[in-house]
């Protein structure tokens, strides 16, 4: 079903790219995605067998009023294809190919404890600089994280965390222990 996902994402993408309209199909995907998602009668009857091709088409046209003609062909031939379930999906692709076009990469700075924003948005400039890229920005806190910071840039973790640390000692201690001739059993002091 991933696949699916991604055909339809990318040609929805390449017709709002050649319509000018990527941003605003954009935003009418994740508003519809989203009121499908609060709303379970209106989920079950796109998302349902039990209701025709007709039926569901004339409740897109109730349902969505003001959105890009581009936007709703695509919707009518998601329903006309029995495609509608994937339309979540479709969205996280979608939103993915944006990004990449948009030069937008997502940084996660987790840490301990929350740090000032003047902080957070240092690191992101920085990101920024070294990337080339927009950086869309978020920060977390994770206590586990227990000193240092873990910085998710796009698809690459960075963890400079005291966690992190004291795992990779422990980790060399257990070898070196397995190693040393003190570990190995049966060996004593001979006279």
């Amino acid at each position: 079903m991933e696949q699916v996902a991604q055909v339809y994402a990318r040609a929805l993408f390449q017709a709002a790219s050649e319509g000018h309209v990527l941003d605003t199909v954009k935003a009418q995907l994740a508003q519809f995605v989203d009121t499908l998602g609060g709303n379970h009668e209106l989920e079950v009857f796109f998302f349902s067998p039990y209701f025709s091709t007709a039926e569901k088409k004339s409740g897109l046209s109730r349902a969505v009023t003001d959105a890009d003609p581009l936007f709703l062909n695509f919707l009518e031939a998601l329903i006309e294809r029995h495609r509608m379930p994937e339309i979540a999906r479709i969205r996280e692709r979608y939103e993915k190919l944006w990004d990449i076009e948009m030069k937008v990469l997502p940084v996660e700075v987790t840490t301990a404890v929350p740090l000032d924003e003047a902080t957070v948005a240092s690191i992101g400039e920085r990101v920024g600089r070294e990337t080339g890229n927009r950086i869309q920005l978020t920060s977390v806190v994770d206590p586990d994280v227990v000193g240092g910071i873990v910085l998710r840039v796009g698809n690459v973790v960075l963890d400079a965390s005291i966690k992190s640390s004291l795992n990779k000692l422990r980790k060399q201690v257990s070898k070196a222990r397995m190693g040393s001739p003190l570990a190995s059993p049966g060996q004593g002091a001979t006279p």
